[in-house]
Parts: structure tokens; C-alpha cells; sequence
């Protein structure tokens, strides 16, 4: 139960009415699945959707990825029916739940409330199940800091451009690309304040989805984009976007290999065998304890993505000791 480590290079959306694709997500290779109730089940369909969830749940085989279930919104009139029938039908099966349109602090509050009562009443680990609030509308981007602090249970803040452009009047229908008009990334802005919110808090920033789910070079330069500033992961549409995805946000070998070397070679030198040395030559760079951090990002992420070493650190025959 939670999945506040786990990670989430593709999170692949699964509307809850179709359970064909609820079925065929078990076998694909997303970090994260979420199983959705909101803007992808039409509202006549959001009861048996419930029932559906809660069986893919409770019979489906989902190892290896994170289950979320995204239920609607605070100003729709299904959200408390949504959080109380998945959780009493399929809680112990449950990783977190998805709040979209978050808009302040009390939206996470009450999500939080709700769950630790459904956790007494059914005996489930109080705390188990995670949150992961979307940012959707300029409200909720002006409260980020409020909303990432509003619970221990938030483990993710998610964009969500489609609706965000629309809060704002954005001119502009290609969801996730930039605008010929403008001469940069009209995103940058809200995904910087979203990274920055939920590194405040230690949780995971996620971007949010990319339409053209056909076109994968443009869904991977975006998805490249957000990864260089920091991201952990993006939504996927489609199952040809996943692998698209699980790379953007995984390092390369060699920056991978390259992480592992420095985190390595800095315990060695470090130590009394290696000379206690802070600041080192490995190779033709310097390194010291600020490279140790930069690398141990590196390295988690690529362990979290089940990579392979293909380079060890082998430590000098002969140290000198004090003269650097």
C-alpha cells in the first residue's frame, strides 16, 4: 500500500468504462496505471465504471505497477460516491487516489478525512492509501504550496495542461506542444511552479498528457522537455507512448554507469582507505559532496527504472595521502 517510491515514468490512463482496456492494461509496461472515473467516462456510465474498477482490482494482476484510481472532482456530485465505493470494494487493492482540478488545500483535506475513516471502518492500515492531486486551473497553481503540504499521504502533484489552458484562455488547441506564436515554451512557467512545490514536500512532479497520441516523436521531445527540468514521469494515452515515456524519464547507460562511478568512487576517497579527501579528481572532473547529491539523483532514478551497472569504480593502488 502506497507507492510514495515507486516509480512513475509512464502513468497510463484507463478509462473505467471500457473493460477490454482495463484488462489488456495489466500487460503493459506502464510504471503506473490509473483507472479513471473522471473526463474519460461520460456521466450516465460513472456508476458501472465504479463496479468495474473495483473488479479489475480485485481479480486483475497489476504487479509491478502502481494502481491509482482518479475519481471526479470536488464541484461534481460523484466524488464522495467514487472515493467510498472503490475503497470498501477494492482498498486492499488500491495504491492511491487521483483528486483532479485540485484548487486549494481543504479539496486534499477532505480526500484525506475520507480515506482515514474508510481505512478504520474496514480495517485497512491507516495512511495506506496515497493522494495525488492534479493542478488543472490557475487556482490550484496559485495554492501549490498549500495543497503539497496538505497531507502525508500526497505522494504526487500532477499538470494538467488540457483543462489549464482553458482556466486560462489560452490560445491554443495542441495540448502539451508549444505555440508557433510564442518564441518559447508557453509551460515552462507552470511546470517550474508545479517541481517546485512538490520538491518543497519530497514528492513526485508528473506532466500531464499529449493528445497527439499518434505523433510519438512529438510526444517524446515533450516529454524530454519536462524530464531535463526534473520530472519523474508523464501521462500516457496510449500504449505506444509508454515506452516513449519509460525512456524520457529513465538516465542513459552511461549516465547512468557514470552516477553509480562518482557515488562510488566519493565513499572510497572519502574514507580512511581512500585519504578522507572531500574534493577528488575522477578522471578529468572534479567531484566533491555537491557531485555525491547530483549523482545520487541520477542513480535512484536509473535503479528505479531496474537498470544494470556495465562499469565499477576500482580504487587507486596507492593514495597520497594530504597533498590533494
Amino acid at each position: 500500500m502506497g507507492t510514495a517510491g515507486h516509480a512513475r515514468r509512464s502513468c497510463l490512463a484507463v478509462p473505467g468504462s471500457s473493460t477490454k482496456m482495463l484488462d489488456k492494461a495489466q500487460g503493459l509496461p506502464a510504471d503506473q496505471v490509473f483507472l479513471d472515473l473522471e473526463d474519460a467516462v461520460a456521466p450516465l456510465a460513472k456508476p458501472d465504471a465504479r463496479k468495474n474498477i473495483v473488479a479489475a482490482l480485485s481479480t486483475g494482476d497489476w504487479t509491478g505497477k502502481a494502481r491509482v484510481v482518479r475519481v471526479n472532482d470536488l464541484t461534481t456530485p460523484w466524488t464522495y460516491q467514487d472515493v467510498i465505493e472503490v475503497v470498501e470494494g477494492a482498498g486492499a487493492d488500491l495504491d492511491a487516489i487521483m483528486l483532479p482540478k485540485v484548487q486549494d488545500a481543504a479539496h486534499v483535506q477532505w480526500l484525506d478525512l475520507t480515506l482515514t475513516q474508510l481505512e478504520k471502518s474496514l480495517g485497512l492500515p491507516v495512511g495506506g492509501i496515497g493522494i495525488e492531486a492534479q493542478i488543472e486551473n490557475a487556482r490550484g497553481l496559485v495554492n501549490v504550496d498549500a495543497i503539497a503540504a496538505a497531507s502525508p499521504r500526497l505522494e504526487t502533484i500532477i499538470f494538467g495542461p488540457a483543462d489549464f489552458m482553458a482556466s486560462i484562455n489560452m490560445k491554443s488547441l495542441a495540448v502539451g506542444a508549444l505555440h508557433p506564436d510564442y518564441p518559447g515554451d508557453p509551460y515552462h512557467y507552470i511546470l517550474m511552479r508545479i517541481l517546485m512545490a512538490a520538491r518543497t514536500h519530497d514528492l513526485q512532479a508528473i506532466d500531464g498528457p499529449f493528445l497527439q497520441i499518434r505523433d510519438l516523436d512529438g510526444f517524446g521531445e515533450v516529454a524530454r522537455r519536462s524530464a531535463a527540468l526534473g520530472f519523474d514521469g508523464k501521462w500516457v494515452l496510449h500504449p505506444g507512448q509508454i515506452e516513449v515515456a519509460n525512456e524520457a524519464y529513465s538516465p542513459g547507460q552511461g549516465d547512468y554507469d557514470h552516477a553509480e562511478l562518482i557515488l562510488d568512487a566519493y565513499a572510497w576517497y572519502t574514507s580512511e582507505a581512500g585519504g578522507k579527501l572531500g574534493a577528488v579528481m575522477l578522471g578529468d572532473e572534479m567531484i566533491d559532496e555537491a557531485s555525491r547529491k547530483m549523482a545520487l539523483v541520477i542513480a535512484v532514478k536509473g535503479r528505479a527504472a531496474g537498470m544494470a551497472r556495465t562499469a565499477t569504480f576500482t580504487p587507486p593502488d596507492q593514495v597520497g595521502v594530504g597533498n590533494g
